[in-house]
């Protein structure tokens, strides 16, 4: 192939091999405890230990996400450029490694902050930890683009991913309430929760680069260097199969974590035992270290958007079933969120693998940027992980929820305590319904799959 032929080479169905595979998912495991910690805590750690506001700690919460998205496509930008430079993204990587230090600056206020000061903090970190973030995700996200393999194999390797991720997801989120002193959590108790959940995930996001490096050279790599810059981002966003697919999935991630910012509040209020806090995120994110194979072989024999509609629509019946609320009985309602958690692995895997199904797509009709496409995914992500807690928190603030301190224990009106469960429950399966329709818009998938 000369410099001047830059048609992408047809991807090969070669298996990955399991060692690069395995270093290459280990870099999930510290993402995991960013995208679970601060969407299970953060909201409760400011309206129930700082005294701030629902509706200011929403938006504390929510501004830091507008920074995000607005940086996620420049980063994806950065990253092509990297790839095109220097073969590789391994520069970007390695300035997200610096992610842990804002985790735990996060959970580190001073001890005479409370009110709009400690949500001022608490921002201020935030915006800090997503950038990090997307400098760490972006590259890694690319990765099944950058090699060429098959429609099958892109969907094994983020089932790799999918895997160790949701371990990062479970262990953190059983840990991280732990840590922070369980119902008599305290300031202190969330600083040694930052601090502790930090160092591991330097250590996992480290091996995560090295993993990687091993997995480029073990497969061949896209030879399509591209364009980048604003050209690649309008390509981006013209791209019809991208939108819809796109669309979709900040309904799928506004959510997914509407729902994981108010387990905290469900098992307190609703629950009336807060220590179930953990038994609701183990029953939400375990099943998917037994589904994810099952998933993997349901996207093989019927296609991965007809899996996807699946786990959208079983998702938006369990929500149902939680906005029943206590009279459903304990059993049921652990049930239902289990449910939810048989859907949440199919929602995390098969989306993850249709992007890059799309950006071959895109490659084969003559553009690239997969590190644009993917910084526009990212961004979508950050804004489904901004708008579902501060929608949850709008619920309650409609409610009349009153904030409180560590140790307090106000009396909530029945308005709020009714926001704590259908902003659990009926508002999930509203949005989730959304997403399935927008999803039904999606029509690559059967092309990619005969290409393979």
């Amino acid at each position: 192939m000369t410099g001047l032929d830059r048609r992408p080479a047809a991807a090969t169905d070669a298996a990955l091999p399991r060692g690069p595979l395995a270093g290459f998912a280990a870099g999930s495991l510290g993402m995991g405890v960013w995208v679970t910690v601060p969407g299970l805590l953060l909201l409760y750690f400011l309206t129930d230990v700082l005294a701030v506001g629902p509706w200011l700690a929403g938006l504390a919460l929510l501004l830091p996400k507008i920074a995000d998205v607005l940086l996620h496509p420049w980063v994806g930008h950065r990253a092509d450029v990297e790839q095109t430079r220097r073969g590789d993204r391994r520069r970007l990587l390695l300035l997200g490694c610096a992610l842990p230090v804002a985790f735990a600056a996060l959970f580190a206020v001073p001890g005479g902050l409370t009110g709009a000061p400690a949500a001022a903090w608490v921002a201020v970190f935030f915006i800090a930890g997503n950038l990090l973030f997307a400098a760490y995700q972006v590259p890694y996200l690319s990765t099944p683009a950058d090699l060429r393999i098959g429609y099958h194999e892109r969907t094994r390797l983020m089932a790799f991913r999918m895997v160790v991720l949701t371990l990062g997801i479970l262990v953190s989120g059983l840990l991280a309430p732990l840590l922070t002193g369980g119902d008599a959590a305290t300031r202190g108790g969330y600083q040694r929760m930052g601090v502790v959940l930090a160092v591991g995930m330097l250590v996992a996001m480290l091996v995560g680069v090295a993993g990687i490096a091993r997995l480029r050279g073990s497969a061949p790599a896209s030879t399509g260097a591209g364009h980048g810059g604003w050209r690649a981002l309008r390509t981006a966003l013209r791209d019809r199969q991208f939108r819809w697919l796109v669309a979709a999935y900040l309904a799928m991630s506004t959510t997914t974590h509407l729902v994981l910012a108010g387990v905290p509040y469900y098992a307190e209020y609703e629950l009336r035992a807060p220590g179930l806090t953990t038994v609701l995120v183990a029953a939400f994110v375990a099943p998917a270290l037994l589904v994810t194979p099952a998933w993997l072989v349901v996207a093989r024999r019927v296609g991965k958007q007809r899996a996807l509609l699946g786990a959208q629509g079983a998702f938006a019946i369990g929500s149902l079933v939680l906005a029943v609320g206590r009279p459903a009985g304990l059993p049921v309602l652990v049930a239902a969120v289990a449910v939810l958690g048989v859907a949440f692995a199919g929602m995390q895997l098969l989306p993850f693998s249709m992007l890059p199904d799309v950006i071959r797509a895109a490659s084969n009709a003559g553009s690239t940027g997969a590190g644009t496409y993917t910084g526009v995914w990212t961004a979508t992500e950050a804004t489904g992980a901004a708008l579902g807690p501060y929608a949850y928190a709008l619920c309650l603030t409609v409610g009349g929820f009153v904030a409180s301190t560590a140790g307090e224990s106000p009396v909530q009106p029945d308005a709020a305590l009714a926001a704590v469960r259908y902003g659990f429950g009926l508002l999930p399966a509203v949005a989730m319904l959304a997403a399935l329709l927008l999803q039904r818009r999606y029509t690559l998938d059967a092309t990619a799959r005969a290409a393979s």
